[in-house]
């Protein structure tokens, strides 16, 4: 299948085209250029693009342009800013690109009889956070009290809103909504297990942020399973829908948790410390419930918190003397076995 990722050079774009690729399909990406250092530099991930294209989605008419060259059958839609802390210091360029990005890129594939389905990955973030403990159902209210969480919000209710308006007859359109996702070559800054590995690297201290707060910790693959399988099951229900791919209970842990397991786990390294630092808002829990997916689409979270992170260290641990490429192709193997 011809199918294109936007936001390929990202952590999960790269990690999707990799999946992708694996199965056989020609894969094409739009986005910005990677971050040094991460998956799509070390597993060489533009080596196994069809074509490839560096370009900013907020500019519609060349997002229009390449998608009509590019003619995909399958789209994901995941380029995107995508931290909650650059959103407070550029929160303007956040909704642009997150909220009318996302729309050049709905409108674009509206318009090319080529594309068959289209899915667009927002966040666990879209949701009005109240911090129900049973998790949010797909059709709770969104909203959002910071810059990003506002701009996947909107995002999500705009496709939605797309959709329904100008549809057209033989495209299949839905949102997919994950988070905090973690694995092996992920580089973003204010991220908790890139963060840890980079001071331990270094020698000091991490500075962690709401160590108290509870998250759904699961790895990228257990996301992207969900969003391949998502794709499937649109080839033969066209309306639209919105789905939560989410951790199950045995996922929750609090950042202090996650901190410790870490520090266990990579064996030394200088530990953390609460940054005792005035930072902005962000959730104390955030928790989906994914029983439509696990139900409809027969998807389930594989790997528990423990599981996720051990997964991550070994991939960092194993290419320091591995091919990147290699190392996530083993990785995408064994989950597929279990």
């Amino acid at each position: 299948m011809n199918v294109l990722v936007t936001g390929h050079t990202g952590f999960k774009g790269s990690w999707l085209t990799l999946l992708l690729a694996k199965a056989g399909h020609e894969v094409s990406g739009v986005a910005l250029d990677p971050l040094p250092d991460g998956v799509f530099e070390r597993a060489r991930v533009g080596e196994l693009l069809k074509k490839e294209f560096r370009a900013d989605i907020r500019d519609g008419a060349l997002v229009t342009n390449l998608i009509q060259e590019i003619q995909p059958e399958l789209v994901f839609h995941l380029a995107a800013q995508p931290l909650v802390r650059e959103s407070y210091e550029h929160p303007r360029e956040t909704l642009d690109t997150n909220i009318w990005g996302t729309l050049n890129v709905v409108d674009a594939c509206l318009t090319n009889e080529s594309v068959k389905r289209l899915v667009v990955i927002t966040t666990d973030k879209v949701y009005r956070n109240v911090e129900k403990r049973e998790g949010y159902l797909e059709d709770d209210p969104l909203g959002g009290d910071d810059p990003y969480s506002a701009s996947k919000a909107c995002a999500d209710l705009l496709t939605a809103t797309w959709a329904h308006s100008f549809g057209r007859e033989g495209l299949a359109i839905a949102t997919a909504r994950s988070g905090n996702v973690i694995g092996g070559g992920d580089v973003s800054k204010d991220r908790l297990i890139p963060d840890l590995l980079s001071a331990f690297r270094q020698g000091t201290p991490t500075k962690v942020r709401y160590p108290n707060a509870v998250r759904p910790w699961q790895h990228v693959l257990d996301a992207l399973s969900g969003y391949v399988l998502l794709a499937n099951y649109l080839e033969k229900h066209r309306s639209f829908s919105a789905w939560n791919f989410a951790s199950d209970a045995n996922s929750l842990a609090t950042v202090s948790d996650v901190c410790n397991t870490v520090t266990d786990l990579w064996g030394h390294g200088p530990g953390w410390v609460a940054d005792q630092e005035q930072n902005p808002h962000e959730a104390g829990l955030l928790l989906l419930n994914a029983k439509k997916a696990e139900k409809s689409l027969g998807w389930r979270n594989k790997l528990g918190v423990k599981q996720a992170i051990e997964w991550t260290l070994d991939w960092e641990r194993s290419v320091q003397s591995g091919d990147p490429r290699e190392i996530c192709y083993s990785q995408i193997e064994a989950y597929s076995k279990i």
